[in-house]
């Protein structure tokens, strides 16, 4: 069977909320003479009744949001950051894509197509909504805040769909059993001009804020921020091969529209940000909550993350390439500074490296964490859990709330999943502006960012093509980790340079007589990648399947 006519049947019964569960039997219909068989189940509802319910209408809504991947889903192999320079992740196949050895028949965790985590499951949700949106006679108000939040969501994952395969089909309409199931690919700039279009819609409908009850949901600005990053990525080098300086017009005008907003600003503590205690912060502009154990869906963020000296499972490892990319407190680089001490490599780091990484000698919950050798308590040495030890002697520390101790699945932090904030619009418009020309604009948002408390690096001064690299830079490091690196080193086409740079560890040997720590950094996990490696392979059971779908080049 087709993937197109599974997802249409799988979601024919979905499930409603986070607290309770509710079938609703959609496109089905039972006819019968026999009155004695007309008994309307007790567990379901029917079609009629759905989509004359506003109270029902939303509940599907929510399960759309439900349903949307995350870079949080346990244990952590899926996000993104694995498969860029930033991330070891032990197991879970990511050594195979970084060496390069993705296939149609192999994607892992990047299956984002038909995985477990599927962005055509919010595109069948959408689909089905507006299919039936249209006979409803609910209130227009709530109708009209519903639609726009769905042609957020469905823009959504055909924008992510679009990144990750270069082209998809467009489906608008849910399939029938008699369906034309063979659906050619669109191609990038077809699909790009659909998002556009959707978001368009959402703006129009959606408002700027909520009250306390729907917080959390889309706003007019997430509409409007998602435009902001999908103008950028039209306009970078991959897709956009003869510079066109209208697309970087069009990235510049979009994050403009979210600034000019005036509902957002940079959120006044890096480190907390990130964490269920300022979920509704003023730089988020569009994140997922997560409540477990009273809903079903995982993040275990600590459990994740932490040392295994602390319990946790320590399972993504940053990698010593993207620890040299965290500047010193002279706004340089540590191989371009003479004050840096490579066997004192932590001290006088940007203090986003300290909010964001777990380093030998860091100080955290009564004590360092220890990953020298030998007997270090958060390395392969530890008498608490010596299997979950990093590879690379760092943990992930970003998203963690510190107070959380002993980590498992109840006890637990709940951190948001934050898909949008509002230091990445800040980016996007620094970097629109620097094609643009303008320099001064470029690096004036660039210094709005470094110069938030808590962080205040020095400004960056640089011009030209110092000014580029200072800009990714500062992108690489305000939003290590989440999710962005993947497609920037694309879109920018560096691809090649950073990811066939193999990744480094630092080895800590500590001398069991003096204490005294010896810092190595040695090459450990070998990575390529090539131009096919731009886009990944479709699925080959659906290329299989479908006659029209074109396989991208290299699989």
């Amino acid at each position: 069977m087709n993937l197109l006519t599974t997802i249409k049947l799988k979601y024919t019964g979905v499930k409603l909320g986070y607290a309770f569960l509710v079938s609703i039997l959609l496109y089905t219909s039972i006819s019968c003479n026999d009155n004695v068989l007309d008994i309307a189940p007790s567990d379901r509802y029917s079609d009629l009744e759905v989509w004359q319910d506003g109270g029902l209408i939303e509940a599907f809504v929510n399960n759309a949001y439900a349903v949307v991947p995350t870079g949080f889903l346990y244990p952590f192999r899926n996000n993104l950051s694995c498969y860029a320079d930033e991330i070891y992740y032990r197991g879970g196949g990511t050594d195979y894509i970084n060496a390069g050895d993705i296939t149609a028949d192999r994607l892992y965790n990047l299956d984002r197509w038909n995985g477990s985590q599927s962005y055509w499951d919010v595109v069948t949700k959408t689909n089905i909504f507006f299919q039936n949106i249209g006979t409803s006679e609910i209130d227009e108000d709530l109708k009209a805040r519903m639609k726009g939040e769905m042609n957020f969501l469905r823009a959504y994952a055909y924008f992510m769909l679009n990144q990750m395969w270069g082209g998809v089909p467009l489906i608008t309409e849910p399939f029938e059993l008699d369906s034309n199931f063979d659906v050619p690919r669109a191609s990038y700039d077809e699909c790009m001009n659909f998002v556009i279009q959707e978001l368009d819609n959402a703006i129009a409908l959606l408002p700027t804020t909520y009250a306390d009850e729907d917080l959390g949901r889309v706003t007019k600005g997430s509409a409007l921020a998602l435009k902001s990053r999908a103008t950028l990525y039209a306009a970078s080098p991959l897709v956009n091969k003869s510079n066109d300086m209208a697309k970087w017009q069009e990235a510049a005008d979009a994050a403009k529209a979210v600034i000019d907003l005036g509902v957002y600003s940079l959120f006044n503590n890096y480190k907390t940000l990130f964490l269920r205690e300022n979920m509704y912060n003023s730089e988020i502009i569009w994140a997922k909550p997560f409540n477990y154990p009273i809903s079903t869906e995982r993040s275990f963020v600590e459990l994740a993350l932490y040392p295994n000296g602390y319990g946790g499972y320590g399972q993504p490892h940053p990698i010593q390439n993207i620890i040299d990319d965290y500047e010193t407190t002279n706004g340089l680089l540590p191989e371009n500074d003479p004050s840096y001490d490579d066997q004192n490599p932590y001290v006088n780091r940007d203090p986003r490296f300290y909010y964001s990484i777990f380093y030998d000698g860091a100080p955290f919950q009564g004590r360092e964490v220890q990953t020298y050798l030998p007997g270090g308590l958060d390395t392969r040495e530890s008498p608490i859990s010596p299997w979950n030890a990093t590879e690379t002697s760092y943990y992930l520390r970003k998203f963690c709330d510190d107070k959380i101790e002993g980590p498992n699945t109840i006890n637990q932090g709940n951190s948001p999943y934050i898909f949008i904030r509002y230091a990445e619009v800040l980016l996007n418009y620094a970097e629109a502006m620097y094609h643009l020309g303008d320099e001064a604009t470029c690096r004036e948002y660039l210094n709005m960012i470094r110069s938030r408390p808590g962080v205040e690096m020095p400004p960056i001064t640089e011009s030209g093509d110092e000014l580029l690299a200072r800009m990714r830079n500062e992108r690489r490091i305000e939003l290590a980790f989440e999710e962005q690196r993947y497609f920037d080193v694309r879109r920018w086409m560096i691809a090649p340079e950073v990811l066939n740079e193999n990744a480094s560890r630092m080895e800590i040997y500590r001398d069991p007589d003096t204490g005294k720590k010896t810092y190595t950094v040695a090459e450990f996990n070998e990575r390529s990648f090539s131009d096919k490696n731009y886009w990944l392979p479709i699925p080959l059971s659906e290329i299989e399947k479908d006659a029209n779908l074109e396989q991208n080049p290299g699989y």
